[in-house]
């Protein structure tokens, strides 16, 4: 992130906005310029890719479900516009102490000791260990101790369009995103290499929301997709992956997709059809 803060002093934050008094190391206006770059940054992506995934790949025949709600696109933006800056505020704490210089974050590729292949590995490592951080948490957020305060929220849209992917309350979202912001403090990452899978990760968590099923047949069990993501909400027990369904065959979570075997939510709206 300190890619990202060096990029708005040079260009705007330090010639248009701050007094030229205001040192830009001091750690009040680091916060504080956090803060706004990651609420503008969330936003940016999640109404982004959020509208094109809407208009451009979401089924919107799937609003004609019984178990899509009134008003359901609106209120989903509406709640996760609200929840974003609460958010950000422990998600900013993180990105700080990275900037600050506490994680393992590097600059240079040959800071790496295996080079370009090492960086390879890392995005590798980078999702198989948040996809498996995201499970676990996932999954903890369905007890009952937690579920109803927590996590029920975004499990009010049964039917989901890709506007319900950020529709969380803060503390489920946080939590859920919290295996991306411990990474780079436990093992080196290339900076921008962080970056990229960052917005790779947001633009995910969209597209297993959008309502389009297909996935190469081969990769139909291994990858998550919207189908298994669609038979988590509806059915609540099952599929708590995130990119792959390895955690969920581990812990005994795994369903196939409706989807893959004629009984999703388009198979009954067919149905619906033909009666």
């Amino acid at each position: 992130m300190d890619l990202v803060l060096a990029a708005a002093d040079q260009h705007i934050l330090t010639p248009y906005v701050y007094p030229s008094s205001w040192p830009e190391g001091e750690p009040f206006r680091q916060l504080l310029s956090l803060f706004v770059i990651t609420n503008l940054g969330a936003l940016a992506l999640y109404l982004l890719f959020g509208t094109l995934s809407y208009y451009f790949i979401f089924v919107h025949e799937l609003k004609k479900h019984p178990q899509f709600l009134e008003n359901q696109v609106r209120r989903e933006i509406t709640y996760a516009l609200r929840s974003l800056p609460w958010i950000s505020v422990p998600t900013v704490a993180l990105f700080f102490a990275e900037v600050r210089g506490y994680s393992k974050l590097y600059d240079n590729i040959q800071d790496s000791p295996y080079g370009w292949s090492g960086v390879f590995l890392s995005m590798l490592s980078f999702l198989f260990f948040t996809d498996m951080g995201i499970y676990w948490i996932h999954r903890g957020l369905h007890h009952k101790l937690f579920y109803k305060r927590f996590h029920k929220p975004h499990h009010v849209w049964k039917i989901a369009t890709p506007f319900a992917s950020h529709a969380f309350h803060p503390v489920d979202g946080f939590m859920q995103s919290l295996p991306y912001h411990i990474y780079p403090f436990l093992f080196p990452l290339h900076k921008v290499t962080y970056l990229g899978l960052y917005i790779f990760v947001n633009v995910w968590t969209i597209s297993i929301h959008d309502g389009d099923y297909r996935v190469p047949r081969l990769l139909r069990h291994i990858i998550n997709g919207s189908a298994h993501h669609t038979d988590h909400h509806l059915y609540f027990d099952y599929n708590y992956g995130q990119y792959f369904t390895l955690w969920d065959k581990i812990g005994g979570s795994y369903k196939s997709p409706t989807a893959f075997e004629g009984k999703g939510p388009h198979d009954y709206l067919r149905k619906l059809r033909e009666k």
